[in-house]
């Protein structure tokens, strides 16, 4: 038996092992990236590791959008924390409206007999 000492990425609920080049000294264990292969020796004669392609493709595609959800989730928080909700003042009734001065009145539909209209003003109040 060997005692490791290896780092943890932090992933919600996923963790990750990173090997580095001391474990591989101390077990003796040679990686080849190309072949997706992991050689090293045992009890009985060489170990070999593997794993296919397609496999490790689908596993960089699952850490990808994992970690983007990660990110995006962040940015939300860092978006939601930026923007301050202004709640409308339940007390203020909707008939307290008052138009400004110089408002001019427009009819909406100058053919119809209802009467409706439009204010417009050029100037703008200080709220």
């Amino acid at each position: 038996m060997e005692t490791l000492t290896f780092e943890m990425v932090g992933f919600h609920e996923i963790n990750h092992a990173i090997l580095g080049c001391p474990c591989y000294m101390k077990f003796m264990a040679i990686p080849n990236y190309t072949y997706l292969k992991l050689k090293m020796l045992g009890p009985c004669g060489v170990i070999t590791i593997g794993t296919s392609f397609q496999h490790a493709y689908e596993c960089e595609v699952e850490c990808y959008e994992h970690a983007m959800t990660i990110v995006v989730s962040k940015e939300l928080a860092a978006i939601r924390e930026e923007v301050i909700e202004e709640v409308p003042d339940p007390k203020q009734s909707a008939s307290s409206f008052e138009p400004i001065e110089g408002a001019n009145k427009v009819p909406i539909d100058p053919s119809g007999s209802k009467g409706k209209v439009v204010r417009i003003g050029t100037m703008l109040s200080s709220e």
